[in-house]
């Protein structure tokens, strides 16, 4: 298993900025909550981290349960930081997917088994940085106990400000608000 990594760029303030207007919106998250989610948008917005796991023959993953099966590390302590990383990734992209990219989930078929995963996955990363003395394992027992509002909450989002007009790709409205802000943040520099 391998994880790329992932740089923010520009969009960490736009992303906040929804996040925290959608989350205020539903009277939900605490600032350090809001923080995280919007830093997993931004981190997702990129192909390259949403799909940024592999197989040993450098394939990408797209299947949960592909990443899930996929290879740790045999030594103690890489395993244990392997699969931390493993379930960091798996919570946030069943956060990312559940939450914005809910009706492609629902019609898979995927919605439940995505929102149970990502609960799991966050409680798995909250006992594992509990075991290894790291801060900040409270951040994600609750993000494991409030996962499915913090999905919907992304849902929310993305009807209120990213909603693709009728005929239109589902996508496309999403994309088209990203690119706006980004023209704008670039004529800006």
């Amino acid at each position: 298993m391998a994880l790329e990594k992932s740089s923010s760029g520009k969009l960490d303030g736009f992303f906040l900025s929804m996040t925290r207007k959608s989350f205020d919106q539903l009277g939900m998250g605490d600032q350090q909550i809001v923080e995280y989610v919007a830093s997993v948008l931004t981190d997702f917005i990129r192909t390259d981290r949403l799909l940024a796991m592999h197989d040993a023959e450098g394939r990408r993953l797209s299947s949960v349960v592909e990443m899930l099966l996929a290879q740790i590390e045999p030594d103690s302590k890489a395993r244990l930081l392997g699969e931390r990383a493993l379930r960091k990734y798996v919570g946030d992209y069943t956060l990312f997917m559940s939450g914005l990219f809910r009706t492609h989930v629902e019609r898979r078929g995927y919605l439940d088994y995505y929102l149970e995963e990502g609960k799991r996955s966050y409680l798995a990363v909250s006992t594992l940085d509990l075991s290894l003395y790291r801060p900040g394992f409270l951040v994600f027992e609750e993000l494991a106990k409030g996962f499915e509002h913090y999905s919907g909450a992304l849902d929310y989002m993305r009807k209120c400000f990213f909603e693709a007009g009728s005929n239109q790709d589902p996508f496309a409205g999403f994309f088209k608000q990203i690119e706006g802000w980004v023209r704008i943040s670039l004529a800006g520099n």
